[in-house]
């Protein structure tokens, strides 16, 4: 089994990739999704969105819907 910290492989004397534990690589995985959902709850709160009743809805639109 690997270890916890990442193993680094080397070409010409460059890092070139890193291998990681399955569990490491998820929680990065995990918190670049939990980045990514507050840049998008960013731009959500820049542009608030109205909210109308279902009465309101309903009279602007066909009796149908």
């Amino acid at each position: 089994m690997l270890a916890k910290s990442p193993q680094f492989v080397v070409s010409d004397g460059k890092p070139v990739a890193v291998i990681l534990d399955i569990e490491v690589y998820r929680e990065i995985l995990e918190r670049l999704e939990d980045l990514e959902d507050l840049k998008y709850l960013e731009e959500i709160r820049k542009n608030p969105i109205e909210l109308k009743s279902l009465d309101d809805f309903l009279a602007e639109h066909d009796s149908k819907v």
